[in-house]
């Protein structure tokens, strides 16, 4: 087994130096309460001092009630111009009131004479004395040593001995950051085992960025060379092509290398967690990041679709409920027979694969799908007209017309959308108005007006997402429109699909699948 390593989260930090990533100072509070309750082993809250949102979390920050995790504040060496205790960055530092500060200082000489503009010997100065002041007035004291791989490539024992001042200063852990991200996983490895080698008795860490789409190996293969902390971001949220990503770095730890990691009890929340980090920077989720996107363990190939049904783990590397994901067929005009199978295993039909009523419905999907259907991200249309057709379950209301009308008022420049809908629902015809600023708006409420009265619980029904997607864009106005809609009722999330010459048509297509689904949700439960 790996010995025990420490998990470093910077996203609140580092991540947030990311294009787009911004968080509240109340959204950071609670990403950091939801880091310690995952098993995180140091936050990186901010840099005290760079900005008025960093400084009011630290305040903020004195009040939580962390179980596990350390909160710690970041900052740089000593200017070369100041003594350690004349520094006011570093007197900053110790007004944040952490328990750990990070600091980083210069190990490429490059940036020792052409950037910060002092001498090799000064620089060793700021280094140890900046990490004195701060463990002598009672901090834990993590060095980062930006730039270190291009500076030990450039000049090794000039950078071993940057971390021999830090050493000396008191750092508990020397973190060896690859800074512009452009290491090779052989070359870095070398490097660390070195690194590790010439301080046997000092902890030493990663720090590394994707800008070669390496980070997370880079940063697996520095714990393989030795290194027992690895600094990372929540998704790989980070400057240009982001950081290491801590999504899938601690599963791979946990789950392919063995390794002893205080949040490994909590490894099936993983997915959650990463959802609420984008939730709290306001960001969209990549389906595609590894363990924890929508996509990690989706099957639309039917090839791959009939191994996964047969044997999981042919095409799975690992069982998706360990990070809290799981297994989905997408279901496309690529798909085959297993496909279909599976999902209707879903709503609890058993198909036998030979089934001259299968042959027909993937017919009839693949005609779909041909008139602009695409049901990947619609499994709520897909799973209701399966239903449909292998179950044969009719409508829960049948639509008599509806009628949206779009108004200008010019003298209060305000526009107007107002939608008329009449279902049958038995022998009862329901007519119902409403209005709203745009026609979906208007459209989702005039019908769920309508319906209410018989199926009320269709009211808890809220639209969260409405994606318009022209197809066959050479046809102009003119050409087919899909519409995708996300509806939740605060316990499930769903999607579901329309596709229409006239997008109205499409969106209330996708609209009567997303309550049918709902009065379907309740109606097994």
């Amino acid at each position: 087994m790996t010995p025990a390593l420490k998990i470093y989260d910077t996203t609140l930090r580092d991540g947030t130096q990311g294009e787009g990533v911004s968080f509240t100072v109340a959204a950071k509070i609670r990403v950091a309460e939801k880091l310690d309750q995952f098993g995180i082993d140091y936050i990186e809250g901010g840099w005290p001092g760079s900005n008025p949102r960093d400084m009011a979390f630290f305040d903020e920050a004195k009040k939580l009630n962390l179980e596990h995790a350390k909160i710690a504040a970041f900052g740089s060496t000593r200017r070369a111009s100041l003594k350690a205790e004349e520094d006011p960055q570093l007197q900053l530092l110790l007004d944040a009131d952490t328990p750990v500060v990070t600091i980083f200082g210069k190990t490429w000489l490059l940036h020792v004479t052409e950037i910060i503009r002092t001498t090799a010997e000064e620089n060793l100065k700021m280094i140890e004395e900046s990490v004195r002041f701060l463990t002598d007035n009672g901090r834990e004291v993590i060095y980062d040593a930006e730039h270190f791989f291009d500076g030990y490539c450039d000049n090794p024992e000039y950078a071993i001995q940057t971390l021999e001042a830090a050493q000396r200063g008191g750092a508990i852990n020397l973190t060896l950051c690859d800074t512009n991200g452009g290491q090779l996983v052989s070359q870095m490895q070398a490097i660390v085992s070195k690194v590790v080698a010439h301080f046997p008795h000092t902890s030493v860490g990663m720090h590394c960025h994707n800008d070669s789409g390496l980070g997370v190996a880079l940063s697996l293969a520095g714990i393989e060379s030795g290194a027992t902390l690895v600094q990372g971001t929540m998704n790989g949220f980070g400057e240009r092509n982001g950081n290491a990503n801590l999504s899938a770095i601690i599963p791979n730890l946990i789950l392919k290398m063995d390794a002893d990691l205080n949040c490994a009890p909590n490894l099936n929340k993983l997915r959650d967690l990463s959802l609420f980090v984008d939730e709290m920077a306001n960001r969209a989720s990549d389906s595609t990041l590894p363990f924890v996107g929508t996509s990690s363990f989706a099957h639309k190939g039917g090839v791959h679709a009939d191994a996964a049904a047969k044997v999981k783990h042919s095409y799975e590397h690992i069982a998706p409920e360990l990070v809290g994901n799981r297994t989905r067929v997408l279901v496309s005009d690529m798909s085959g027979r297993s496909s279909v199978m599976m999902k209707a295993k879903e709503i609890g039909v058993d198909l036998d694969p030979r089934s001259p009523q299968l042959k027909e419905f993937l017919g009839e999907l693949k005609e779909l799908e041909f008139k602009g259907y695409e049901y990947e991200a619609a499994d709520a249309s897909f799973k209701l007209l399966l239903s449909r057709f292998l179950k044969g379950k009719q409508p829960d209301f049948e639509l008599v017309g509806y009628r949206v009308m779009v108004s200008h008022q010019e003298s209060s420049g305000r526009v107007v959308s107002e939608a008329t809908v009449q279902v049958k629902i038995g022998d009862q015809v329901h007519h119902t108005v409403a209005e709203a600023n745009g026609p979906v708006g208007a459209l989702d409420h005039a019908l769920r007006k309508a319906i209410a009265p018989v199926f009320p619980e269709i009211m808890a029904v809220e639209l969260i997402d409405y994606k318009v997607r022209i197809l066959e864009t050479e046809q102009g106005s003119d050409a087919i429109t899909r519409v995708l809609i996300e509806s939740t009722d605060g316990e499930a999330t769903w999607g579901t699909v329309g596709a229409s010459d006239n997008i109205i048509e499409a969106t209330w297509r996708a609209l009567v699948d997303s309550v049918e689904y709902k009065i379907l949700l309740d109606s097994e439960a």
